[in-house]
């Protein structure tokens, strides 16, 4: 039978790729993000092209309560949500002194806030059900403190560690938890982050997004706990564990510094 993921941020970059694999392989799609005519065209181009349902719920997942109407309008409509993508998120490459503050507060809501309640809400129901798949979007950020982006990095170093704890406590239930880690990406993220001049998407090779949710889709299909997507990512996850970490936040600095 044909499974139904829910994706976050769905309306461009990874989450939009991610939609089209799962629509390649016969899934039915509920996306969610802020611009409802980009949702719609979505849903419109996959339904058509690969015969499935797809629907979409325009919602700004940093406001309150977000997360949970999003869930009782998933149920109202009678959708059994089989697979879980928490893509959603931004950051921001700027002074922490020099950023407003609200900037900081909504990245917390939507970066951890929105994806915590979501895990619960349909975490929950799949381990009710003892099946199903869950996968969160980190990032190579979570691996130390990252000045200049330091809300961002805090919040990825939360959602890697509440994955892999997620990770076994769901797994007495039948239900996967996986955290993808890309590195620097082809997307949307560097330009709203304002980190396009920045040393780490300068110097690192940038992944493609479709790269990064193909990466994705294989781990959780296999029930993966960690998805390490590149070789430089795998080096600075390994890395950051011999150097102390002083040095891993100064290499973060200089990375997160722009020319």
């Amino acid at each position: 039978m044909n499974k139904t993921v829910l994706i976050t941020g769905a309306s461009c970059g990874i989450g939009f790729e991610f939609a089209k694999i799962f629509a390649r392989s016969g899934d039915n799609l509920i996306l969610v993000a802020r611009s409802e005519n980009k949702l719609a065209e979505i849903c419109r181009e996959l339904s058509s092209e690969y015969n499935i349902s797809a629907c979409y719920y325009a919602k700004d997942l940093s406001l309150p309560d977000a997360a949970k109407d999003i869930f009782e309008k998933v149920t109202a409509d009678g959708h059994k949500v089989d697979y879980l993508i928490n893509n959603a998120g931004f950051g921001d490459n700027h002074d922490f002194i020099k950023t407003d503050c609200d900037v900081h507060c909504n990245m917390i809501k939507l970066n951890i806030l929105a994806l915590t309640e979501l895990c619960h809400l349909f975490g929950k129901e799949m381990c009710g059900r003892r099946s199903g798949k869950i996968l969160n979007v980190a990032s190579v950020a979570a691996f130390s403190a990252g000045p200049y982006m330091s809300v961002y990095y805090a919040s990825k170093a939360f959602v890697l560690s509440f994955s892999e704890a997620l990770a076994e406590e769901f797994a007495d239930y039948n239900v996967s938890v996986t955290c993808l880690c890309p590195g620097p990406t082809e997307s949307n993220f560097a330009n709203t982050a304002d980190s396009e001049k920045a040393n780490m998407f300068r110097y690192l090779k940038n992944a493609t997004s479709e790269e990064v949710a193909e990466s994705g889709y294989k781990a959780m299909m296999k029930g993966k706990v960690l998805c390490y997507h590149g070789m430089s990512v795998k080096a600075m996850a390994f890395l950051t564990r011999l150097f102390p970490r002083f040095i891993n936040r100064k290499f973060a600095k200089y990375m997160n510094k722009s020319k």
